[in-house]
Parts: C-alpha cells; sequence; structure tokens
C-alpha cells in the first residue's frame, strides 16, 4: 500500500508523524544574531499547523559564512536559544530541522565585516568587495566549523541537520565549473569539485552517529550557464549515497547569487527587492548586470518535479521534493512517484496551518499566489504580506 503524505516516516532515526517540511526560508528574526521570540514563533505557527519538520535557517558555522551580520552563528553563545527554540516545536508535536551551512560568495563580507570565500575569487555584487579563493587552510578550519556546529546543535535537541550544498553557497561554489577555476585537487573533474561536500557530510557524520538525521540540499540545476546541470547533480547525489553518510536529501535548484528566481518562479518584486537592500546593493541592481539578477520565470506547480524523476531514478536514497508545491494532490503523487518527503517553502508562510487543512479535508490546495512579494522581506522579518501586512514594520 502506498504511503499518503499524512503517514508517518522515519528519518534516519528520527519519527516524523507525516511527510510534510517546511523548507528553510531564511526568517530574519535574529537581529543580534540570537534566537528572539520572534523566531520561536516563527516555527510554532507551522508546527502547531501540522507540519511534519520545520526548518531553521539559516545556522552559519562561521561569521563569513553569514549571509549578512543579522544571522545566527552557531556556538555556545547560540546554545541556550536553540534548545528553547527545539523544545518549544517538540511541545507541539514537531520535529525541528537546523540548516547548518556557509554561504560562501552569498556572504554580504562588507555587512559581515570579513571579506567572503568562494571556489575562486570573484567580484562581490552584493559588497562590492572582492571574494577570495578559499586556501587549504580556510577549508580545514570551515570543516571543523562544520563539526563544532553540529555538536552545538545536536545538544540544542535539534532532531535533523541539513547541510546546505545547493543555491551557490561555499560548497555549491566548489561543485559550479563556472564558479570554481581551481588548478588544485579542489577543482577539475566533478569527483574533485565534490571533495569539499562529501569531507563535510563524512566529518559531521562521524561527529553525530545516529543522534539525529543527517540531511543534504542539493540541486536539480543552477539555472546558469557554467552551473551545476541536472546530468552533475544526479552523478553529485550519487557519490553521496554511495558515500552512505547521509539519510536523505531536499532536491531544490536556482542559484541565490547568480539567478534566485529559478528556486521561486511567479512574479518578480524587483522594485520591492531594490528597496529592501542596502543602499550599496540598490546602485548595483541599477546596472546592466545588476538588472539580469531577477530573471522571470512563470510559475507552475511542481516544477522541479521532471528533474527530481531523474533523481529519483538513479538514486535509492531517499528523497525529498521541493518546489511549488501547493496542492494534495500534488503531494500524494510525489508520493506515488516514490518520493519520501515534500518541501514547502511560501504555501506555508502564506498558510501556516495548511497541513491541518489538508489533512481535515477543509481544504485541497493553499492560496499563495506566488507573488514573491514575501521575498523582499527577508530583512525585515520574513512573512506574506497578503497575509499578515501589519507586521510591515521591523521585527525585533
Amino acid at each position: 500500500m502506498e504511503p499518503t503524505v499524512f503517514t508517518p516516516v522515519d528519518l534516519g532515526p528520527v519519527r516524523l508523524r507525516n511527510r510534510t517540511v517546511k523548507a528553510a526560508t531564511f526568517e530574519g528574526r535574529a537581529p543580534d544574531g540570537q534566537v528572539t521570540d520572534a523566531l520561536i514563533d516563527y516555527h510554532l505557527a507551522p508546527a502547531r499547523g501540522g507540519i511534519g519538520l520545520t526548518t531553521v535557517a539559516y545556522l552559519a558555522v562561521a561569521p563569513e559564512g553569514r549571509t549578512h551580520a543579522e544571522q545566527i552563528v552557531v556556538g555556545e553563545h547560540s546554545l541556550a536559544g536553540l534548545a528553547r527554540l527545539t523544545a518549544a516545536v517538540h511541545e507541539e508535536g514537531a520535529a525541528v530541522a537546523g540548516q547548518v551551512g556557509h554561504a560562501g560568495p552569498v556572504a554580504n563580507g562588507r555587512s559581515n565585516g570579513v571579506h567572503a570565500i568562494a571556489a575562486s575569487s570573484m567580484p562581490s555584487p552584493l559588497s562590492m568587495q572582492m571574494i577570495r579563493a578559499a586556501t587549504e587552510q580556510d577549508l580545514t578550519r570551515v570543516t571543523r566549523a562544520y563539526v563544532d556546529a553540529a555538536r552545538v546543535l545536536v545538544r540544542a535537541g535539534f532532531d535533523v541537520l541539513e547541510l546546505h550544498m545547493a543555491h551557490s553557497y561555499l560548497i555549491s561554489s566548489f561543485l559550479a565549473p563556472g564558479l570554481n577555476r581551481r588548478k588544485d585537487r579542489w577543482g577539475g573533474p566533478l569527483e574533485r569539485r565534490a571533495k569539499l561536500a562529501r569531507q563535510v557530510a563524512r566529518a559531521v557524520r562521524e561527529e553525530v552517529g545516529d543522534a539525529v538525521a543527517l540531511t543534504a540540499k542539493v540541486s536539480v540545476s543552477d539555472g546558469f550557464r557554467g552551473g551545476v546541470t541536472t546530468e552533475e547533480g544526479v552523478a553529485f547525489a550519487q557519490l553521496l549515497e554511495a558515500d552512505g553518510h547521509l539519510d536523505a536529501l531536499q532536491l531544490s535548484g536556482g542559484s541565490s547569487l547568480m539567478n534566485p528566481m529559478y528556486l521561486f518562479r511567479g512574479d518578480t518584486p524587483v522594485e520591492e527587492f531594490a528597496a529592501a537592500m542596502p543602499a550599496i546593493v540598490r546602485w548595483g541592481m541599477k546596472t546592466p548586470v545588476g538588472r539580469g539578477f531577477m530573471k522571470r520565470y512563470a510559475f507552475e506547480e511542481a516544477y522541479f518535479k521532471e528533474k527530481a524523476l531523474q533523481f529519483r531514478k538513479e538514486l535509492a536514497m531517499p528523497l525529498m521534493l521541493l518546489g511549488g508545491i501547493n496542492r494534495l494532490e500534488t503531494m500524494e503523487q510525489a508520493m506515488a512517484d516514490g518520493f519520501d518527503l515534500v518541501a514547502m517553502g511560501r504555501a506555508v508562510l502564506r498558510e501556516p496551518d495548511l497541513v491541518n487543512k489538508l489533512q481535515a479535508g477543509t481544504a485541497t490546495q493553499g492560496i499563495c499566489i506566488h507573488c514573491n512579494r514575501c521575498m523582499p522581506t527577508i530583512y525585515s522579518g520574513t512573512r506574506c504580506v497578503e497575509w499578515a501586512p501589519e507586521e510591515a514594520i521591523r521585527i525585533q
């Protein structure tokens, strides 16, 4: 008998009450790099609304790995707040994941006060600084930082750790041949470009054992020339599966640095996004390069499904389908197609209680209109402006 989306499932050592995941969407609720009541409330809403697993984003492993300064760096200083968050979510019957990562070239070095690093040097459209190529010492330090962060997050009570390997963040910048021009052991063929990802996954698994589930967010396609293609994405996923360190993969796409709308699809709120950015970035968005940053892609339900099915065909490990999932029939078809979980972002941001509505039969789909006006709110408290216009002031 095929499972339904409401059937419990084991994700590694963790039992989830159903197969729905609130995908990591940056909350904008940690202005001082600490867990706030507002951040806890943000995750309590979908937990009370029936979600099986809510994902805290974005938990940086190092100061230069933040996308910008108002972000949590995992460490002893943030442990108590993170533990308070996980305890609150658990009281509502949901599990909680922490998205663990290093932003690499997606980091705003000017905001962070330290230059960003990437596979190869490149100009930053965010800070208007040069991003430097990571050294061997950097990569050793960053790998150790992942391990240290994982240790803290296990102590804080997280059920799942999600390693961020997509969206042109540090690990993803090594995977993309257009961003990785290295001639050393970290560049060239896919096996070498994948070394950092595999090294981090192995090191974290050796640290956490079976105390938590360990997953990774990977790309079905980066959506830009020189990015990871679907063919290379499948080959990379096969390497991860063969290593045996991960309990599941979440299939995403696009690049926060090169082509963010490839992930989101739908309307492109260019003016609203520019208005929310720092002045130097607003200036950059007026340049020819900046104007081409926010490409336009029509929204369609489950827009990554066809590419994700290629992963499903070639892999045996559990997979999470992501990308424009709003309808119950889409979720059930995902189960029939062999996906183990479905991940939602905007749909649950718009309706935190969507899963309860679907399970009760009072709704068959979400009401998100994919206007993407939630995107510019990441700097003032991520929210659906249709659902909560009264929260248009900065959330502290």
